[in-house]
């Protein structure tokens, strides 16, 4: 009998030519299936630009950042990594019924921050002095009223870092109030089209330079970049004091209410410096507790002995054990009745919460500060005459501070679960990659910080900054709304820019880990607006945020949001499950961003300058 080929398949007389023609025709049908269809679950009515490249399968979103096993890890193949990986266009439409309008509130319209711009609500308020009409009091039932903040007239691209911590463009932030309120201690100058920031300050009347030197000096244990790495600067002017601080490896997270020391806030983060807005008012701030090495304070107005010493107490609450508080003031160096009724005040406050003064001291031009240190154990605390204020109960270290109450105690120190307190973090920059003394005790806790590490470091360096169209010389002002344990963050530590590290409230609580390694973020609930001005970041990244948001709010929202917060030009780098990618692009694409997707999990949007007709 002859031999053929439909004789070999029935006979099988040749087994292994019969098993190569097998794999032979399947590996031809699935490659003539991928030819055609390299991302068939995409849907038609989706408009991305599509990567060519052969996506891997997405990791699912992990419920539990310290259960999640190692194996979750995403490797990336050498034939995803490569820079010429370009997106080709898919022309697709677009269909959502949104009908974009402008925010019609005059000349304030620019500046919106609808948490903080409740003037409804403010009005209503039966009391303002505990700095009520400062604090957060969102829109309802939306607090995200789906309106576009306009751009202010002559809007420019910004200043590029480093150029831009001594100037920026005096159009993108046209508030002229402190060039004169402040002209005699020279925050900031105009000059032409800009504001140039000289680094002066109340306090800083040799400069903030001479300054810095002049704390190091007095505390040389303070260490700027090795022992002290992670700074709150309250009532932090322009923020020129963390601007500086930067030179010496240390990150200052500055903050001030949006009040009549008009658009501080807004000079810093266009200064690309660290900042947010926020007030010690009635309700904790939204940092962990034992967070900050050193919390800083230059003629910042507070009045910490107010209210039974509740604002002093909650500084207190985020200061790390054997932290440093510096209180530049007038009662420190000042000699009337009242500066002097306002110290001992002080006194009796600090001495009540066992802070030690470690130094005291006024400069060469009359400039004073008093330095305090938290104590690192319960020694003082248990010999106290007078036990108040009185320790925390224990259940009050388990929540995170959103929306809390001011309380009138004196945290609990940081212990691990059978009650050791946790020593300080390893000396910046070990601290980054060391393992961070809050993390979990649990057997495997230390083996999932390092993968998530390595994770990361892959992640950026092969995809992140060399895999996706984003031009990264222009980043300065970077937020991850997702942090986990602040991955993202630590592998771009050497890039010349900074990263806020959101965790969200239904999140686990990773903020205390971030700190300890030596990096700064906040609480927040993004089913809110978040507390900075418009136009503040270059790049809002996400990974897997959006799932759990979905049963809470509207995505619409969200997206409203986040394109208030990012300057034109801006990017959002999105890492989701696809159908959580089908959901955001169409309403990215109505606000008339371009997007791309990247190996089928990766959505990159880059926002314009587009604006609704006011017509």
């Amino acid at each position: 009998m002859p031999i053929s080929v439909p004789n070999l398949f029935k006979e099988r007389k040749y087994p292994f030519l019969f098993a190569l023609s097998i794999l032979l025709i399947s590996f031809a049908i699935l490659f003539l299936t991928n030819s055609f269809s390299p991302f068939p679950s995409l849907p038609l009515s989706s408009d991305l630009h599509v990567s060519q490249s052969q996506p891997p399968t997405p990791p699912p979103p992990p419920s539990s950042l310290r259960s999640r096993s190692p194996n979750d890890t995403v490797r990336f193949p050498p034939e995803s990594r490569s820079r010429n990986d370009a997106a080709s266009e898919v022309d697709l439409s677009v269909s959502l019924d949104v009908q974009w309008g402008n925010c019609k509130l005059g000349a304030a319209a620019v500046d919106y921050i609808p948490c903080l711009d409740n003037w409804k609500a403010i009005k209503e308020l039966k009391s303002r002095k505990h700095m009520e009409h400062r604090e957060r009091h969102c829109p309802s039932p939306s607090p995200s009223p789906r309106c576009l903040v306009p751009l202010p007239s002559g809007y420019k691209a910004p200043v590029q870092w480093p150029k831009s911590r001594d100037m920026i463009w005096y159009d993108n932030v046209p508030h002229p109030k402190l060039v004169e309120y402040k002209k005699e201690q020279n925050w900031v100058r105009k000059s032409g089209d800009y504001f140039v920031f000289p680094g002066g300050g109340t306090q800083f009347k040799n400069g903030v330079t001479s300054y810095i030197d002049f704390i190091k000096k007095t505390l040389p244990a303070i260490q700027w970049g090795k022992h002290i790495r992670v700074i709150l600067d309250v009532g932090c002017g322009v923020a020129s004091f963390g601007g500086f601080l930067l030179d010496k490896g240390v990150i200052t997270m500055s903050f001030a209410p949006k009040d009549e020391h008009e658009a501080q806030i807004q000079f810093a983060l266009e200064r690309g410096i660290p900042a947010i807005l926020s007030v010690i008012g009635t309700q904790k701030l939204t940092f962990p507790d034992n967070a900050y090495d050193l919390i800083h304070c230059a003629r910042c107005r507070v009045h910490w002995d107010g209210d039974g010493g509740k604002p002093l107490l909650e500084l207190n609450r985020i200061l790390r054990p054997g932290g440093y508080f510096i209180w530049s003031a007038t009662p420190v160096y000042r000699d009337d009745e009242r500066d002097r009724n306002v110290w001992k005040s002080m006194v009796a406050l600090t001495t009540s919460m066992c802070w030690k003064v470690v130094a005291k001291t006024v400069d060469s031009t009359g400039i004073g500060l008093v330095i305090y240190q938290k104590p690192a154990s319960y020694s003082c605390y248990e010999q106290r005459k007078e036990k108040s204020p009185s320790l925390c109960d224990q259940k009050n270290n388990q929540n995170i501070s959103w929306y809390e109450p001011l309380s009138y105690c004196l945290s609990r120190l940081p212990a691990d679960n059978i009650g050791n307190l946790l020593s300080w973090p390893k000396p910046w920059p070990r601290r980054l990659s060391s393992k961070p003394p809050s993390l979990p005790s649990e057997p495997d806790a230390k083996d999932i910080f390092n993968e998530d590490s390595k994770h990361w470091a892959a992640l950026v360096s092969d995809v992140y900054l060399d895999g996706l169209a984003i031009n990264w010389a222009s980043i300065r002002n970077v937020m991850d709304m997702n942090a986990g344990y602040g991955g993202f963050a630590a592998a771009l530590i050497e890039q010349p820019l900074w990263v806020m590290n959101v965790v969200p409230i239904d999140a686990q609580d990773t903020l205390p880990i971030i700190f300890d390694r030596g990096l700064i973020g906040v609480y927040h609930d993004w089913c809110e607006s978040f507390n900075t001005y418009p136009r503040t970041y270059d790049i809002l990244h996400s990974r897997f945020l959006f799932g759990n948001l979905k049963e809470r709010c509207d995505i619409i929202d969200v997206a409203v949001e986040m394109d208030r917060i990012l300057r034109p030009g801006g990017y959002l780098l999105v890492q989701d499950t696809m159908e959580m990618i089908k959901k955001l692009n169409p309403v990215l694409r109505s606000l008339h961003w371009s997007t791309s997707l990247y190996q089928g999990q990766f959505l990159v949007g880059k926002k314009g300058s587009w604006r609704p007709s006011d017509d």
